[in-house]
């Protein structure tokens, strides 16, 4: 690493032995940089009590971490309200209830297995959907087809008529076509995808009036945004479909107008798709991957129970009526069902954004490294609030406001996400300030230290990685976060003048050169 010139002796005045030094703590053992954060686990208990107590039964019968059964739970109530309800946050703010969750664990923890767990009701749900739509399909495709005979054999009559006659058949034929082209034929209903192609989830909300959910216990349907089998990235429905923007496609073979589609992604992936994902050209400069709610639980892979307790039967039941309950409740809507806040749940959320928002800087923010994730972190917790408030609220979840105890809620589950997402942004190599650290930790150990001020630092460090001082920030947070120095504000020694410099005190491991 190349840093400023500076005289040879500058090391050992860095040292600063005449300051006043803060009384020596214990230290731990730091945390090594590339080593996994200690990341919180799911917060089931904001969840419902009919979901939250299936949630905690899955994960004990299944010995997987709570974060699975919850992280699924989560995209199963969005596919049940994806696309037929909005929360309005405030003003024109108004955010669908569509997510994106994946949760990311290795093999042989029986992702499969909770994956069915939760998402069978949904296809039940779909059946049910399908049977009650079935009769109406038959009569719309036999008027159809009667109307588009009835019109065929206008046209006939019409082609072979000579004189005053010609003119009335093709009136009537003409009249006879335009009303079998108007007759529509409704689709089977259709609530899940799994690992389509761009092109057929596009057409599939086309004509599911605007939404669909792909759920999945793999990560396949990466691959195929990826360019599996188009060559090229083809991302277009799954951005428009998160944030619900227009979406037209326009071709030789088809043309779709979704006004505001709402599509809903639920996956249990491996470690391992995180990391490629990552690579892929485009995903992450045009906020895919910011558009992810991610779970990352430490596997239970060696410490699981062989023998343990069943669901609840009754539990089990509750959660199946009442996702069936909520599913075909919403399903009704063509207009989608608004969410209204409380002006308690709104303050709440303007509290939360008014401590997010300094983070998000790209200096000095602890979120400024994955701010493109993060600014679409109070949206997440508004959709979050509508989805548990749907959840306590069955039916009728409309008539009554978000209350701030959800909202609340919501909260805790953002700020559990965001906890996460810094690890797995850790794991797909998407933060610099990993690689920044490194570099001060090397000068760190070349500087053997007890005790630095933050200015002294930046003399030694390349100005390419730390232009500014205060691109130091995020990078000195980081290794205190991982044990490597302690930041203190020595007291000011005398009335006027600046305040004292922002100094560190290094682990002694660091002093030694070591570490």
């Amino acid at each position: 690493m190349t840093g400023n010139p500076v005289d040879g002796d500058l090391w050992a005045g860095l040292d600063a032995t005449d300051e006043p030094q803060p009384t020596e703590p214990m230290w731990e053992e730091p945390i090594p940089l590339s080593g996994r954060r200690e990341l919180p686990a799911f917060p089931a208990h904001v969840f419902p009590a009919w979901l939250g107590s299936y949630v905690k039964a899955v994960a004990e019968e299944t010995q997987t971490p709570v974060d699975l059964a919850g992280s699924i739970a989560l995209s199963v109530l969005a596919a049940a309200a994806g696309g037929r309800s909005v929360v309005h946050v405030r003003g024109s703010w108004r955010e669908p209830t569509n997510l994106y969750v994946v949760c990311a664990l290795p093999p042989a923890n029986r992702k499969s297995a909770v994956f069915a767990l939760l998402t069978d009701p949904l296809y039940e749900a779909e059946k049910k959907l399908q049977v009650t739509m079935a009769p109406a399909i038959v009569e719309a495709a036999m008027t159809a087809r009667l109307a588009k005979e009835a019109a065929d054999n206008a046209a006939a009559k019409a082609v072979k008529a000579d004189g005053g006659k010609r003119e009335e058949l093709i009136a009537e034929a003409i009249g006879l076509a335009q009303t079998a082209e108007s007759v529509a034929v409704p689709v089977e209903p259709l609530l899940l995808a799994d690992d389509s192609t761009s092109e057929t989830v596009t057409s599939l909300i086309a004509e599911q009036g605007g939404r669909l959910a792909v759920m999945s216990a793999e990560g396949g349907i990466f691959d195929i945004i990826a360019g599996r089998y188009s060559g090229a990235p083809n991302m277009e429905v799954f951005l428009k479909g998160h944030a619900g923007d227009r979406l037209r496609v326009n071709r030789q073979t088809r043309r779709e107008y979704i006004d505001h589609p709402a599509l809903t992604i639920g996956l249990a992936v491996q470690p391992d798709v995180l990391r490629d994902i990552a690579k892929v050209k485009g995903f992450d400069g045009r906020g895919l991957l910011a558009r992810f709610l991610y779970s990352m639980p430490r596997s239970l892979v060696g410490e699981r129970e062989v023998i343990t307790a069943p669901i609840p039967e009754e539990t089990a039941a509750a959660y199946t009526s009442n996702v069936l309950s909520l599913t075909l409740w919403l399903a009704e809507w063509t207009d989608p069902a608004v969410i209204q806040l409380s002006p308690e749940a709104d303050q709440a959320l303007i509290t939360y954004q008014q401590r997010v928002e300094p983070q998000l800087a790209a200096r000095g923010g602890a979120l400024g490294h994955i701010a493109n994730w993060a600014g679409k972190l109070a949206g997440a917790v508004a959709r979050m609030a509508a989805l548990l408030h749907l959840a306590e609220h069955l039916e009728g979840g409309h008539t009554k406001p978000v209350a701030e105890a959800t909202m609340r809620a919501a909260i805790t589950l953002g700020e559990y996400f965001t906890a996460h997402a810094l690890g797995v942004f850790d794991v797909m190599g998407a933060d610099p300030t990993v690689g920044r650290a490194r570099s001060v930790l090397e000068t760190l150990r070349a500087g053997g230290w007890g005790d630095v001020s933050r200015r002294d630092l930046f003399t030694k460090l390349s100005r390419s990685e730390f232009p500014n001082i205060a691109d130091l920030e995020p990078t000195t947070a980081l290794l205190e976060e991982h044990g490597y120095l302690r930041s203190y504000q020595p007291q000011r020694t005398g009335a006027r003048g600046r305040p004292p410099a922002l100094r560190y005190r290094l682990h002694p491991s660091l002093r030694k050169g070591e570490g």
